[in-house]
This record gives structure tokens, C-alpha cells and sequence, in this order.
């Protein structure tokens, strides 16, 4: 199968973000159509490695390299923003509102018109509920009312609502209960497949890695070295 198209790459890429040390990435590619796993971060440089990638914030030394251009190289703002719709972030820093319901938040991106949603824009938000496991009686549940479960639903909702090509899950599973993460974790792993995006999940459950990813790497610390974390089969091939 030949390989998709090289869309994130970071290469000797260190920085310094006030820690015990710098966040140090010796090199990562992701292709469309990859879904990888990362171990090994904690939220601070989970946090930084997405503010690198999208180019909020730049390396203090070595390359990163969006859709084929260099952050380094983005100049004004309308690129970046151009270049950051390329990306969907399933994450807590996602702002959502408590107080609207599952429906108007997972129509926010799409309309301003959120009280009385036009009939194209909730027929999307029908079709994205159903897409991401979101139950039809949630929809017009207020936000605040939702379980754990159902608001991670939203986020990943909200995360694919303008169709990115890299989703970027920084530790998604944190909050969810234990007895939910395989469907969830089956659920992100099946959408980002159908649609064709690059999926990078970020966490630091093991089993919740594996089961979202077929290549695991950790991070090692000290080089910046991402090594590839064998799955139980490997080790009976």
C-alpha cells in the first residue's frame, strides 16, 4: 500500500517550556491516514507538542513541517489560521459551553444562529451525533447535564465538525470512566478511518493506546527518541 501524504513532521525538534527539561522530539511523521499513539507525556508537554504542531508556538531549535511548509515560515496570522482549520483538537482546552445543549455546541462551529438552528445546519449536527455515538436524546440535553462520556462525545464532535485532515487527541481518555474507554477508544479509532484523517492520540493508558492505534511510540525523555511500544501479539509472533 503505498503511503499517504506526509502531512506533520517534527524533526530534532526541542523545546523549552519552563520544565524539568525541554521537550525534545528527535523525529515524528504522520501520513494521512496514520493513527498513532504517543506515551510518555505528561499534560504541560502533551500541551506543548499540539501548540508546536499547529504552530501556536514555535521550536527553539530544529523543524516543523505542516500540509509541506515550515511553521517557522508563517507569517501572518490568515495563514495560520488557514493552516490551523487543517486540524481538529480533541482536548479539555476546547472551550464548551455548559449552559447550551449538545446540539448548539456541536453546531457552533457551523452557524452563529445557535437558538434556532437553520434546518441544513441541524441535519449536519444529526449527522455528526450519529457519526461519533452521541445518543439522538442527548442532543438537546444541556451540556452541563451530560455525563463524562457523552461531553468527550461533543468534544470529538466539535474536534471533526470542519472536516480536518489531523486529528490531534490530547489525553482524551483522562476523565472518561474506565469501563467506557474501549468503545470510545473503537469509536475515535473507527471515525478518523473513515474519514481519512491522521489521528495522533496523546495518553498515558497503555491499554487505551493500543486499543486506538495500531503503532505505539514512547516518548524517551532524555533524547527525545520516539520508541515503538510492541503490542501483546508481538511478543507470540
Amino acid at each position: 500500500m503505498a503511503a499517504g501524504e506526509l502531512l506533520v513532521e517534527l524533526r530534532d525538534v526541542t523545546k523549552d517550556y519552563r520544565g524539568l527539561r525541554p521537550l525534545r522530539i528527535s523525529h515524528l511523521q504522520l501520513r494521512a491516514g496514520d493513527a498513532v499513539a504517543l506515551l510518555g507525556f505528561d499534560q504541560a508537554t502533551a500541551e506543548v507538542l499540539v501548540n508546536l504542531i499547529t504552530g501556536a508556538i514555535l521550536p527553539d531549535h530544529g523543524d516543523v513541517t505542516v500540509m509541506g511548509r515550515r511553521t517557522a515560515s508563517i507569517q501572518d496570522p490568515d495563514t495560520w489560521v488557514r493552516t490551523l482549520d487543517q486540524f481538529g483538537l480533541l482536548s479539555e482546552r476546547a472551550v464548551l459551553l455548559d449552559q447550551l445543549s449538545a446540539e448548539q455546541n456541536l453546531a457552533m462551529p457551523l452557524s452563529l444562529e445557535l437558538d434556532e438552528l437553520p434546518e441544513p445546519v441541524r441535519e449536519r449536527v444529526r449527522a455528526l451525533a450519529d457519526e461519533i455515538g452521541l445518543a439522538a436524546g442527548d442532543l438537546r440535553t444541556a451540556l452541563s447535564a451530560l455525563d463524562a462520556t457523552a461531553r468527550l462525545r461533543v468534544r470529538l464532535g466539535r474536534a471533526l465538525a470542519l472536516n480536518p485532515r489531523v486529528l490531534l487527541a490530547e489525553h482524551p481518555n483522562a476523565a472518561l470512566p474506565a469501563a467506557d474507554a474501549p468503545a470510545f477508544a473503537a469509536d475515535l479509532s473507527r471515525v478518523a478511518a473513515g474519514r481519512g484523517a491522521a489521528l495522533l492520540v496523546i495518553t498515558a493508558d497503555t491499554t487505551f493506546a493500543r486499543a486506538v492505534a495500531p503503532e505505539v511510540l514512547t516518548l524517551q525523555p532524555a533524547t527525545g527518541e520516539l520508541k515503538r511500544t510492541p503490542g501483546w501479539r508481538r511478543w507470540f509472533a
